[in-house]
């Protein structure tokens, strides 16, 4: 079996996939859709084939036997790991009630990224913006930072180290590509004191620091 992930060094989706296969310890062929150069390799049929919607990640697992499984957008991605390999669980395990209100906060605050910030800074997004004569940077700021203190205060009663409790999940999957996107945009975490500790935290994570942008081999300085 082998794991091909398809990706782009500063994509923080791809960045989040990253960070779930550095946490469960998966070796993979990471191969570079650079989403930038000459219009964008997401958008050869090549790639579309893989991928109709013409984004990053993709991530192909390639049996022995049996066709590829080939799975799109970051959050069934990781989900489809954390069912797959259930070492260092991103989501928390347990039948109880209590289990299943932990995972679905965890799920709440993953969509917080995914779905109210992250959709609004992306490259479609901003290219439309300035192309409509908009202040793109400006227009970013402002959603990364409503979203930031929304997260801020959702995690005020679970968060320890990491969001939910004491270890990663697949919410600070998603929280911490989101923050290397803040400093990109200029958007400063002083207002958020418990982002910053979860932050802290996963800096100091072997499996945070193998999935930063910056440590990829198409990363650009």
């Amino acid at each position: 079996m082998n794991l091909v992930l398809h990706n782009y060094w500063r994509s923080s989706a791809s960045y989040r996939v990253r960070i779930g296969l550095a946490l469960k310890g998966l070796a993979y062929e990471y191969r570079v859709v650079n989403i930038i150069k000459d219009g964008g390799a997401q958008h050869t049929e090549a790639y579309r084939a893989l991928n109709p919607m013409a984004q990053v990640p993709t991530l192909e697992v390639i049996e022995d036997v049996g066709s590829p499984v080939v799975l799109t957008q970051s959050l069934p991605i990781l989900e489809y790991l954390d069912e797959r390999w259930p070492q260092h669980p991103l989501l928390p395990i347990g039948a109880s009630h209590a289990a299943m209100a932990t995972r679905a906060k965890v799920r709440a605050l993953a969509e917080l990224i995914n779905a109210g910030i992250q959709p609004l800074q992306n490259l479609t997004t901003t290219r439309k913006v300035k192309a409509l004569g908009g202040d793109d940077q400006a227009w970013v700021q402002g959603f990364i930072a409503s979203g930031l203190a929304a997260y801020e205060a959702a995690i005020a009663e679970t968060h320890g180290r990491y969001s939910v409790g004491d270890a990663p999940t697949l919410a600070d999957c998603c929280l911490i590509p989101q923050l290397y996107s803040a400093r990109r945009f200029g958007v400063s975490l002083d207002p958020y004191p418990r982002l910053r500790i979860i932050d802290a935290a996963c800096a100091d994570d072997a499996a945070f620091q193998a999935a930063h942008p910056d440590r990829q081999p198409d990363a650009v300085a």
